[in-house]
C-alpha cells in the first residue's frame, strides 16, 4: 500500500498542513468579524461597495431566481440580490460572520429576506443543479482546496447557470504596482491593528492576494473545472477582477 503523502496549503506566505488551513482562516475571521464591514470601507476607501454593486448587477436579480452566495460573510451581496426579488442564500463556513450578517439583516428590518447557512465551500449542502446563479466575493482565496470549491459551485448550478467570482487579483498597471505593494504591506496591517485590533489578519490578507492566481490563471482553473464561456473583467486596474462562467 502506498504511503500517504502529507499535503500542505498556502496560508499567506506560509505553507501549513492542508487540514490546518481552515481553522487558521476561521480564526482570522472570528477575530475581525465585529469590525469587518468598517474595515472593508477603510481599507478599500469605500471601493468595495462599487465592486459588489457591479457583481449584484451581473446577478440580474429577479423574482424566482435562485441565488447562492458562497463565503457570503455579512450578506452584502445576498441582501442586495434579495432586494431585487431573488431567492438568496448565504453559505459561509464562519459562524461568527453568519451571526453578524443575521444581526445586520434584523437591524435593517429584513430578518427573513435571506437564508443563512454555516457551510464549507468545499462541501455545499445543496442538491445538484439547484441554483441559477452562484457568486463568491473575496472568498475563493481563503478555501483550502480551491479546485474542490470550484467543483462544488459548478455542481449546484443548473445547466446554463452562471458563476460569478469577485476577487482581489493582480494589478495590470505597472506604475501602480509599487504603490499598491507599499499600501498592502505597510498600511493595511497598521490599519487592522488600530481598528480591528489584529494586524496579523490584514497581513494575511495582503499575503493571500499575492499567492492567488492571476486573472488568466484563475480563468484556466475555471475552464478546467468544466465552466464554459469563461471571461474576466479588471476593476480598479486589476486590484480586483470579476470572473464569470456558465455551467454548460
Amino acid at each position: 500500500m502506498a504511503e500517504r503523502r502529507d499535503r500542505s496549503a498556502d496560508f499567506g506566505f506560509r505553507r501549513v498542513p492542508e487540514d490546518a488551513k481552515a481553522g487558521l482562516v476561521r480564526g482570522v475571521f472570528d477575530s475581525v468579524a465585529p469590525r469587518y464591514d468598517l474595515m472593508n470601507d477603510l481599507m478599500s476607501l469605500g471601493l468595495h461597495r462599487a465592486w459588489k454593486a457591479l457583481l449584484v448587477r451581473e446577478v440580474r436579480a429577479r423574482r424566482g431566481l435562485r441565488h447562492l452566495d458562497v463565503a457570503g460573510g455579512t450578506g452584502d451581496v445576498a441582501l442586495a440580490s434579495a432586494g431585487g426579488g431573488a431567492s438568496a442564500v448565504v453559505a459561509d463556513v464562519n459562524a461568527a460572520m453568519v451571526a453578524r450578517g443575521r444581526d445586520r439583516a434584523i437591524d435593517r428590518g429584513r430578518p427573513s429576506d435571506v437564508g443563512w447557512v454555516v457551510a464549507d465551500a468545499e462541501a455545499l449542502p445543496f442538491p445538484d443543479m439547484s441554483q441559477d446563479v452562484v457568486t463568491i466575493a473575496f472568498g475563493l482565496r481563503n478555501v483550502t482546496r480551491r479546485g474542490a470549491a470550484i467543483g462544488e459551485m459548478r455542481r449546484v448550478l443548473r445547466p446554463g447557470g452562471r458563476f460569478l467570482c469577485l476577487e482581489f487579483s493582480h494589478v495590470v498597471v505597472p506604475a501602480l504596482k509599487a504603490a499598491y505593494e507599499r499600501y498592502s504591506f505597510a498600511v493595511l496591517p497598521g490599519l487592522g491593528r488600530l481598528v480591528a485590533g489584529d494586524a496579523g489578519a490584514y497581513r494575511y490578507l495582503a499575503e493571500s492576494i499575492r499567492t492567488f492566481p492571476d486573472q488568466e490563471g484563475l480563468a484556466g482553473e475555471l475552464a478546467a473545472a468544466g465552466f464554459g464561456l469563461v471571461r474576466w473583467r479588471n476593476l480598479s486596474a486589476g486590484i480586483v477582477a470579476l470572473h464569470s462562467g456558465r455551467r454548460l
